[in-house]
């Protein structure tokens, strides 16, 4: 899964040969690259996914698409009393365990596991039928 972010472009300028914007998301600005996005001008909303402009989108539908998100920072806030912290770096907030963590068991089976008759009729996992 994806998510791109809807914000405006603020100036366009070259780096090291690379189109290049700062862009406005609703108050926070990023330096943004504009390679795929180049008819895409000052005042322009984009669509970004990891600093990357990906396509145009018009202002209506720009607005909507951040006053959802935050919207949701919200609802999260309302709900618990206080916003969501930040997690730590590397740490993923779905499992609290970093990327590249290999000192714990994997959080679903193993591909061995899985291939080992699960489903099979009169089977055991680990033992062949």
């Amino acid at each position: 899964m994806c998510l791109g972010i809807p914000g405006r472009i603020l100036d366009v300028h070259d780096s090291a040969g690379v189109r290049m914007g700062m862009v406005d998301f609703g108050g926070v600005r990023r330096e943004v690259c504009l390679a795929y996005t180049p008819e895409a001008g000052i005042g322009t909303y984009v669509i970004v996914h990891v600093g990357f402009a990906i396509a145009e989108v018009d202002e209506s539908e720009a607005e909507r698409t951040l006053d959802v998100l935050r919207a949701m920072a919200d609802a999260v806030a309302s709900e618990l009393g206080e916003p969501l912290p930040a997690a730590a770096e590397g740490v993923s907030a779905a499992d609290g365990r970093g990327p590249f963590d290999t000192s714990q068991k994997p959080l679903g089976p193993s591909p061995r596991t899985a291939a080992q008759g699960h489903g099979e009729a009169g089977g055991r996992p680990g033992r062949k039928s």
